[in-house]
């Protein structure tokens, strides 16, 4: 997989496929990027890397992909990363699992689309693959963590039948941040 911009995007077909072994590489090397573009301009740099060097190692993605509990989705573009999502299956939300004991919920841990291909798509169908892989695993609620400073995340998972359910902590390097949690119900109709 290579890294792409809006002048380079390659045409033809999306494909949102599980991630094999053989992506740990060039996935690390795409989540640590997109990340970085999407929350770099509002941390402190120090953070930043601390979070990065940490959270995205090759080493890491490939325990994920391999991780029996996760779910890695990719969305694959001509051979392309445009976007990607990482579940972990039977995972309780810290705040909605308090009042529906005995449901199983799915944490959507990472949710990311390549700024080059926002407005694309691309978001909305991975979403729905994540929605399936959730159902496929018996889960009955989604849940994941947002920045509360992230309204466009917010907006769109908003809108991807997801409510505001309360706050996480967040540690990005020495930086403790606030999160909303947000859930929604597998079986939701939009």
């Amino acid at each position: 997989m290579t890294n792409t911009t809006a002048d380079d995007r390659p045409a033809g077909e999306l494909t949102i496929r599980t991630a094999t072994a053989t992506d740990a590489e060039a996935l690390s090397q795409f989540a640590a990027r997109v990340f970085h573009d999407t929350f770099a301009p509002d941390n402190d740099p120090m953070d930043m890397h601390a979070y990065l060097s940490d959270a995205f190692t090759p080493e890491k993605q490939a325990a994920e992909i391999a991780d029996a509990t996760c779910v890695c989705l990719v969305a694959d573009m001509a051979g392309v990363f445009a976007g990607y999502a990482l579940l972990r299956l039977a995972a309780p939300d810290p705040i909605a699992s308090r009042t529906n004991a005995g449901e199983q919920s799915v944490e959507l841990q990472r949710f990311y689309v390549d700024h080059a291909w926002h407005g694309q798509g691309i978001a909305p169908r991975l979403m729905a693959a994540c929605v399936d892989a959730a159902r496929t695993a018996g889960g009955a609620t989604m849940w994941l963590g947002v920045w509360e400073r992230n309204a466009r995340a917010i907006r769109f998972y908003t809108k991807q039948g997801f409510a505001d359910i309360g706050t996480q902590e967040f540690r990005l390097g020495s930086d403790l941040q606030t999160d909303r949690v947000m859930s929604r119900p597998v079986e939701l109709s939009l």
